[in-house]
């Protein structure tokens, strides 16, 4: 490994994009154990972020939920989830098998604060394990501020419904929504989990088997499209605030860094109505984003 973790493919994006210097510095941040102030951030999250493979090796990413402690931190290498994906979710299974690499988010909304711990996953009695290969803190850029709200009622989880395309109505989710969440891997299978946020419409559906969206500066990492330099397979997440639902996509993305774009052409679609047991407050939107108008470059 390179003394600050990168592998090539992600040493090839930072090329592009002209950032070797800021990712050498960023680098230098990174860990393989989990220090006792992250310990205690994500003792405290409700959210978690988990993108990893399924049987077939197709990305996903998903979002688990719970209160206060589901995360849990026994020894400085551990990270122990006390939540398993739902029934119908593509990676209900990998998690709760022996083995799966993982990348993860545990994320703040109220304070635009998140966290990346990737690893190891290995099925427990109540959730997963992952034993941490990789921890860092990020920027709060494009995260818009959200806040649980403590009175409403939990939605009710409905079946998971499968597609092989958008339909109009979840082409409508996607063009509106101003927060989703992507999966991807190395050759090897080293999993990330990363963040896209910005003003609704910076999704654009290009078809129903086809999204665009532009890449915002971000840390300089370049993690995710380091990822797709070696490996086109990833996933996303869509989770809907007020009602709890999830969209979950599958296929495979590419980055024109002329335009410094990513279009996604997706393979299947799986929707789980309520999946999220908390509700959030309408967001106040990341001082950060910028207008659909402007060009930017990678998050990383």
């Amino acid at each position: 490994m390179a003394a600050v973790g990168y592998h090539r493919g992600e040493r090839a994006a930072q090329a592009l994009a002209g950032e070797t210097e800021r990712a050498d510095h960023l680098g230098r941040s990174f860990r393989d154990t989990v220090p006792a102030v992250a310990a205690s951030f994500l003792a405290q999250r409700q959210l978690l972020v988990v993108g990893a493979a399924d049987g077939a090796g197709r990305m996903w990413a998903t979002v688990l939920a719970g209160e206060p402690g589901f995360i849990s931190v026994p020894d400085e290498q551990t990270v122990s989830v006390a939540a398993m994906p739902r029934p119908g979710d593509p990676l209900r299974g990998a998690l709760g098998g022996p083995a799966v690499r993982v990348g993860t988010i545990a994320l703040e909304p109220a304070t635009r604060r998140r966290m990346r711990v990737n690893g190891t996953a290995r099925g427990g009695d109540l959730g997963f394990v992952v034993h941490a290969e990789q921890v860092f803190s990020n920027c709060p850029k494009y995260i818009q501020k959200r806040h649980p709200v403590q009175d409403a009622q939990a939605p009710q989880p409905g079946p998971a419904r499968l597609g092989v395309g958008l339909t109009t109505r979840q082409r409508i989710v996607v063009g509106t929504a101003d927060t989703f969440f992507l999966a991807t891997a190395d050759r090897d299978g080293r999993a990330d989990a990363s963040h896209r946020g910005g003003n609704p419409g910076f999704v654009e559906t290009l078809s129903p088997t086809a999204l665009r969206w532009r890449e915002y500066p971000g840390n300089g990492a370049y993690m995710t499209l380091g990822n797709l330099e070696l490996n086109p397979r990833a996933g996303l997440v869509l989770p809907d605030w007020e009602t709890g639902d999830l969209l979950l996509l599958t296929g495979e993305a590419r980055t024109d860094w002329q335009e410094r774009s990513v279009t996604f052409e997706l393979a299947a679609v799986v929707e789980l109505p309520g999946a999220l047991p908390l509700r959030w407050s309408e967001p106040q939107y990341s001082p950060a984003n910028p207008s659909q108008q402007t060009r930017g470059v990678s998050l990383g």
